[in-house]
């Protein structure tokens, strides 16, 4: 099963992601983890993007399409299982991605997208805290720690992301629309968009899942 996981910050992507990769052994890539682990290990390409983040420059499809080729060549998940999270970003990278997969035998299955009100998005973003040291998450009503402000991991102090607020976190979400939905689109003329309930908690959320995947 080959999917790629859509959604605003705050939908439940991480809580899915963890279900898809942990009951279906779906190997998890995230192109985030990858701009930082290419960047961590000082390659040319880690360099370039470096260069582009510190200017504040977008990362160009080109460059994203170039890690996500390296990392499912000659993958050895790739047939068995993967989910693709924070790519696509455009209707170019689908296309792209369409294609490189296409090359390896194994097309994507299906785009899954995470829909949760915007009421519900705000109070688990506000409420999110952060540990310094090991960055393990918390949240203040959801998953509060032992001790108010201290890491049940590590014991390192929690703080709360300077994005974490609403007026932040609102305009995240309405760039998040703007750029996503003409992705959504795409999967949807393709007949392989499915939707899930991202206003459900996660063991509600597994249940949803399972039941659609039956």
């Amino acid at each position: 099963m080959r999917v790629v996981l859509l959604g605003p910050p705050g939908a439940g992507k991480g809580s899915l992601a963890s279900v898809l990769t942990e009951k279906y052994r779906l190997a998890h890539i995230s192109t985030g983890d990858m701009l930082r682990e290419e960047i961590k290990k000082g390659t040319a390409l880690g360099t370039e993007i470096k260069s582009l983040i510190t200017k504040g420059v977008l990362v160009s499809d080109t460059l994203v399409t170039k890690l996500v080729e390296q990392r499912i060549a000659h993958d050895p998940d790739l047939k068995k299982g993967l989910l693709f999270d924070g790519f696509p970003r455009t209707v170019k990278q689908a296309r792209d991605l369409d294609v490189l997969l296409a090359k390896a035998d194994a097309p994507l299955d299906f785009a899954l997208n995470m829909e949760a009100d915007s009421d519900l998005i705000l109070k688990r973003l506000t409420g999110r805290r952060v540990c310094r040291k090991c960055g393990a998450l918390f949240h203040v009503t959801n998953k509060p720690p032992l001790s108010p402000s201290v890491c049940d991991v590590c014991g390192g102090g929690l703080y709360q992301r300077t994005d974490d607020n609403e007026e932040t976190i609102k305009a995240r979400m309405q760039v998040y629309q703007a750029s996503t939905q003409p992705i959504i689109d795409y999967y949807n003329r393709q007949h392989k968009l499915k939707k899930l309930d991202g206003n459900l908690e996660t063991a509600d959320l597994a249940q949803a899942l399972a039941a659609m995947l039956k």
